[in-house]
Order: C-alpha cells, then sequence, then structure tokens
C-alpha cells in the first residue's frame, strides 16, 4: 500500500492589452491583442510505502518557472451584406523550466542504486501563424472556406544538454456547408484539419510519480498528433430546446496515447510515459440536447459511440523463469478493434431568483487500448449556488463524486497480466464566496476564444 501527499504554492500573473480600430463600414475592424503570462510553482510530494513493500519512503521537490506571450493581429472586413473576410497574424512563444530534486534511489546503468540525480528540464515552442476564412450566406445555404499556416519550432534542454528539437511547416484548412430549410431543420457537412500538440506533462521526463510497480514519466521526444475530420451534423430545433445528431470519421496520424514498458533497470516493474502510436482511423456518433422542460429546470445531455483501429509495437514480458531480465522482452506489432461508450447529463434548477441547484452525471464505458483494458467509471456531482448584494455577492457549494464512485480499473497482458485499481481524492467539498465590488462599469473588452491546439489529456489511462 502507498500513501501519497502532495503540497504546492503557485503564482500566477497575467497581463493583456487590446487595440481596436473600427472602420467606417459597420463591423469592419482590426485588432491587436498582446497577452502576457508568468507562473511559479514549488511541489512538495511525500511518497510513503506500507505493508510488505521494501521500498523506502522518499520526498519529491519540483520547482516549475513558466513564461509566455501571445500576440494576435486580427482583420475583419464585410464585404457585402452575405459575405465577410477575416485575416489574422498570430506569433506564441512559452518556455518553461522545471528544477526536479529528490531524497528516493534510482537504479543507475550497471543496476545499482544511488540516489536520485537532481535534473533541469526546459521545454521551449515558437509559432507563427496566419490564417485566412472567407464565407457567405445565401436565402438557406452558407458556406465557409478558410486556412491555417503554422511554423513551429521546438527545443527541450536537459541538464544543460539540447535532447530533441523539433520544427514543421503545416497547412490546416477547413470547409463548412450549411443548410436550414426552415427555421427548425438545420444541416451541415464540414471538413477540418487540426493539430493537438503534446502538454508539458507529456513530455516532461522528470518522474511525476511513482508505486512499487510502476513509475510515471513524461517523453520529451513526443510529436504533434493530426487529426482529419469529416462531419455531418442534423439540427431539430424543438419548442423548449434543441437536438443535435452528428456522425464523424477521424484519421488520425501519430496518434498520441499512453503506453507502458519494461522497465530496463528492473524487468519486475514497469514504466508508464506518452509515445506516438501508427494512424489510425475512428468512425462514431454523437447525439446532444438542451432542454427545458419547465421554467425552473434545463438539461443538457450529450452522449456518443465511436469506434477506432488502433495500431503500434507494444513489449511482451515473456521469462524462462521467475527472475525476468531485458533479454525475455519481446517486442510485438499490435492491432486492436475498439469500441466506446460515453454518456453525461448537466441538470440546472432555478429553486428562487437567488438560488440555483445543479447536479452533474458522468459515465464512461470499458474501453480497450493496444495494452489495457480500462473499466467502466461513473461519478455525480452537485452543488448549490445563492446570490446576494443585489447580484454582486454570490456563494457556491459543491459536493464532487457524492457517491465515491470515481475509480479507475484495468487489466491487460502487455507487458504482462495484470489487474489495477487506481483511487484518487475525487470525493470533494467546496465551498466559496465571490463578491464584485464597484458598479461594473468598467467592463471588460471581449476577448477572442483562441485555440491552444494542445492535448493535455491522459489518453485515457488515468
Amino acid at each position: 500500500r502507498q500513501i501519497f501527499k502532495q503540497n504546492s504554492n503557485n503564482h500566477n500573473e497575467q497581463y493583456n492589452a487590446v487595440y481596436k480600430r473600427d472602420f467606417v463600414k459597420d463591423g469592419h475592424n482590426i485588432e491587436l491583442e498582446v497577452d502576457y503570462s508568468k507562473f511559479e510553482n514549488e511541489e512538495n510530494a511525500d511518497f510513503r510505502f506500507m505493508g510488505t513493500s521494501t521500498q523506502p519512503d522518499y520526498l519529491d521537490f519540483v520547482d516549475t518557472r513558466r513564461e509566455q506571450t501571445i500576440a494576435n493581429l486580427d482583420y475583419v472586413n464585410p464585404l457585402s451584406e452575405n459575405s465577410k473576410l477575416e485575416l489574422g497574424l498570430e506569433y506564441r512563444t512559452f518556455e518553461t523550466n522545471i528544477d526536479y530534486s529528490s531524497t528516493g534511489l534510482s537504479f543507475n546503468d550497471q543496476g545499482n542504486l544511488i540516489p536520485t540525480p537532481d535534473t533541469d528540464f526546459i521545454y521551449g515552442m515558437d509559432i507563427y501563424s496566419a490564417y485566412a476564412t472567407f464565407g457567405q450566406n445565401f436565402d438557406k445555404w452558407s458556406y465557409q472556406l478558410g486556412a491555417r499556416l503554422e511554423d513551429v519550432g521546438v527545443a527541450a534542454d536537459t541538464n544543460s544538454v539540447r535532447s530533441f528539437t523539433d520544427d514543421y511547416l503545416e497547412v490546416y484548412p477547413s470547409a463548412f456547408v450549411t443548410y436550414a430549410p426552415s427555421e427548425e431543420n438545420q444541416f451541415q457537412v464540414s471538413f477540418s484539419r487540426r493539430v493537438d500538440r503534446p502538454g508539458l506533462g507529456q513530455v516532461n521526463p522528470i518522474r511525476d510519480w511513482s508505486t512499487p510497480k510502476i513509475s510515471s514519466y513524461g517523453n520529451e521526444e513526443l510529436l504533434p498528433q493530426f487529426t482529419n475530420s469529416y462531419e455531418i451534423n442534423y439540427t431539430r430545433r424543438l419548442n423548449n430546446g434543441s437536438l443535435t445528431f452528428g456522425m464523424y470519421y477521424r484519421s488520425i496520424e501519430d496518434e498520441i496515447n499512453q503506453v507502458l514498458y519494461v522497465d530496463r533497470l528492473d524487468p519486475t516493474k514497469q514504466i508508464l510515459t506518452y509515445d506516438n502510436f501508427d494512424n489510425t482511423n475512428a468512425y462514431g456518433f454523437e447525439i446532444s440536447s438542451n432542454y427545458r422542460p419547465f421554467s425552473w429546470w434545463n438539461i443538457n445531455t450529450s452522449i456518443d459511440m465511436y469506434t477506432q483501429t488502433q495500431r503500434g509495437l507494444t513489449e511482451l514480458l515473456n521469462p524462462s523463469d521467475n527472475e525476468p531480465s531485458v533479454d525475455d522482452i519481446v517486442t510485438q506489432e499490435v492491432e486492436v478493434d475498439n469500441v466506446a461508450f460515453n454518456a453525461r447529463m448537466n441538470n440546472n434548477f432555478t429553486i428562487t431568483k437567488k438560488l440555483s441547484l445543479s447536479l452533474f452525471g458522468f459515465y464512461r464505458g470499458r474501453n480497450e487500448s493496444l495494452q489495457i483494458t480500462s473499466k467502466p467509471m461513473y461519478f455525480i456531482n452537485t452543488g448549490a449556488r445563492y446570490s446576494f448584494a443585489d447580484g454582486k455577492g454570490s456563494f457556491s457549494l459543491n459536493f464532487n463524486d457524492i457517491f465515491n464512485t470515481m475509480k479507475f480499473g484495468l487489466e491487460g497482458e502487455r507487458p504482462y497480466r495484470q489487474n489495477g485499481t487506481f483511487n484518487w481524492e475525487s470525493r470533494t467539498i467546496y465551498a466559496g464566496i465571490t463578491y464584485r465590488f464597484g458598479e461594473g462599469k468598467n467592463r471588460k473588452v471581449e476577448r477572442k476564444n483562441r485555440d491552444a491546439n494542445t492535448k493535455e489529456s491522459s489518453g485515457g489511462f488515468m
């Protein structure tokens, strides 16, 4: 049994400036936005082992510093009553510096236990991009065509040694066609290509967490994931809401996912990290709805199901005796067909003008990957919000995972037969008070919604 405690202190600064020039024609404008942010975090982690484990307790210390600058220049010109042109430039740069030290022990290349060495990891990225979109509206038809050009440079240094570089130039086209035969019905077909760059947690080579049988690390050589998506959607507007049904096909290149490797320094243990898998295809459908059965009750629901074929290389440990070695590791090319189902529902209840309640439910079905099969998982959250002082203040109370069911279970055969369950502190209660000073006359300028194109998800393992 292992107990993991973590304490962290962070400091965040963000500065934003916008200049917007409106021309004579309505909707004709140019806008410059610059955003600078700085983040610092000190984390102390305490790992304690109980029961039959012989692994000694240890402490990890991680200091993180990150700076990011984003500059955008956007131009909008409505060429006529039914057509619009948009152009833009973006510069995005960030650098993260992570210093790591530990009181624990690690195996060296000779297989001897030594004090875990300190690590200084620096990961930086520069992105230069330009985009253009053009759209037209007709009586019942509309369309939009666009493209985004990106030039990206990535560099990683580990202990002052350049450990990884990546430079790529890509174009991301998009096209949407919409047909609305009536106010109640709308059809849309679309194509888009997008990129999901690995998040910092996926590339950080410093140990994230560890148990007696598995340790988690990032992969600094992780490449971006590209997706070509084809979609068909139908939306039906109802008296008290709307219903949308969609089907899609996605072709995924260099898919980012989690992977288990045999620990070369101790073949009885595993390394959990990230890697790029072979190109995969996914087919699926999604149904979503927004419905208000009564004036005081609003329901948002969505379900999706998809099938995906995954291909990649995995490891299998096939020992000849009870003391496996590196020579017993076998590499296999594996193909898996997976069918996944997910559902979520969010309910909002307006009790009075000041009091509202919420109830959220989530279900993720069985999911099969190249190495493990994830067992179904579900949870329910609830909350309440009360407004006071003429809406200037609010009190919030949230109870997450009220039935304590949010647990991750797995079973697998690669690299060896295993079953496991991960539990985390999902059952939490949060209480907070918010109060807005002033009369609200000086409101913040409306900012554009910009996609960071970063894949932070864990790929289905945790």
